[in-house]
């Protein structure tokens, strides 16, 4: 073969000279790249039109809702208050429910049994069947309430306060929690402070603690705890070391400092 002739020719003459060219093969190749434009074209088209059609079907369902109605509410004038007539009197007070009789109750010591005072001795099971106990012995009812049960009536108009709700621990937030001096510096901290415990070395055990705490919001560690546990004193070693961090900067959420999880690894590798 001619050696000017292969350099002129492309890759699908050189592989079929001297073959039947009308062959589908040839075309399929020759006409592959052409093919792959004119479908890729199509695609794109294709997509362009979904696309138009969605936008103007959109506009078109969009049909200007009416203002809400409004509803008017007339009340009726109060009745007029008469001040001549004096205020209803106070509702009657009840009287206190009736209360159990009571049987000294004298907490227990120990002495001899010569040094005890009749007085002293304490209430017996029997005495307690019908009666509480109480500071001394009094007379009551068998079937009223326990005298330590209620003490006085309430009067209802206290102000009860409902408990503070705990700060929410936020996962993500705007800015996060760092150590002081960057990433850098904590795992300086961690290479210089974490221990090889005995029991690891000696199993020859080594992995990594995946270790979760929380970093509130004037940056001291709390919630110690390991997500990933190896053993062999190696999760007991982590989280002491974290525990024992100092105070990071907070994480802050819409400008305010708050509580957010954090998560770090410590690699225990024997050398």
């Amino acid at each position: 073969m001619d050696v000017n002739k292969i350099l002129k020719s492309d890759y699908l003459d050189i592989v079929f000279e001297g073959r039947n060219k009308s062959y589908g093969g040839y075309d399929l190749r020759k006409k592959y790249a052409q093919r792959m434009k004119k479908s890729g074209l199509v695609i794109v088209a294709l997509c362009l039109i979904g696309l138009g059609y969605n936008v103007f079907a959109n506009r078109a369902k969009k049909v200007d809702a009416p203002p809400p109605a409004t509803i008017e509410v007339k009340l009726a004038e109060p009745p007029p208050i008469d001040e001549t007539k004096p205020p209803p009197p106070p509702p009657p007070s009840e009287p206190p429910p009736p209360v159990k009789p009571t049987v000294q109750f004298t907490p227990p010591e120990i002495k001899k049994d010569e040094e005890v005072r009749e007085d002293e001795k304490p209430a017996e099971v029997e005495q307690l069947k019908d009666a509480a106990a109480g500071l001394k012995t009094e007379a009551g009812d068998v079937n009223g309430i326990d005298p330590g049960i209620v003490d006085k009536p309430g009067t209802g108009t206290g102000i009860v306060e409902a408990p503070a709700a705990e700060p929410e621990i936020f996962k993500v937030v705007e800015q996060n929690p760092e150590f002081p001096g960057g990433e850098a510096a904590l795992y300086k901290y961690l290479a210089e402070n974490v221990r090889y415990p005995e029991k690891a070395t000696n199993a020859n055990q080594q992995g990594t603690v995946r270790v979760k705490f929380v970093v509130n919001e004037d940056g001291s560690i709390s919630q110690v705890s390991v997500a990933r546990e190896l053993g062999f004193g190696m999760d007991e070693e982590a989280k002491r070391v974290v525990a024992g961090m100092p105070r990071w900067k907070p994480g802050r959420n819409n400008g305010k400092a708050v509580k957010v999880y954090f998560q770090v690894p410590i690699k225990f590798v024997l050398q």
